[in-house]
């Protein structure tokens, strides 16, 4: 079964299927929202940090431009 996110290191995305979310949602079982919320809280943590280390880098602007050409493309950009 193909998880959410084979690059994440995140037990939400990595060790659950697409279909068993997929379900768990469609269901509207808790454990589908906590594991999404799980999943989001850990990308967006990933993506602070990555933010963080681009202003101390002084790449700031690139990277920024970087991630939001990658959300216009429909595409989320690794980590």
């Amino acid at each position: 079964p193909r998880p959410l996110d084979e690059e994440s290191d995140c037990p939400a995305a990595r060790d659950y299927s697409r279909a068993y979310l997929h379900h768990l949602v469609r269901s509207q079982e808790a454990l589908g929202a906590m594991l999404l919320t799980w999943n989001n809280l850990s990308y967006y943590q990933k993506l602070m940090q990555d933010i963080r280390a681009a202003i101390e880098a002084g790449t700031f602007e690139a990277r920024g431009a970087e991630i939001t050409e990658g959300w216009a493309r429909g595409d989320i950009p690794l980590l």
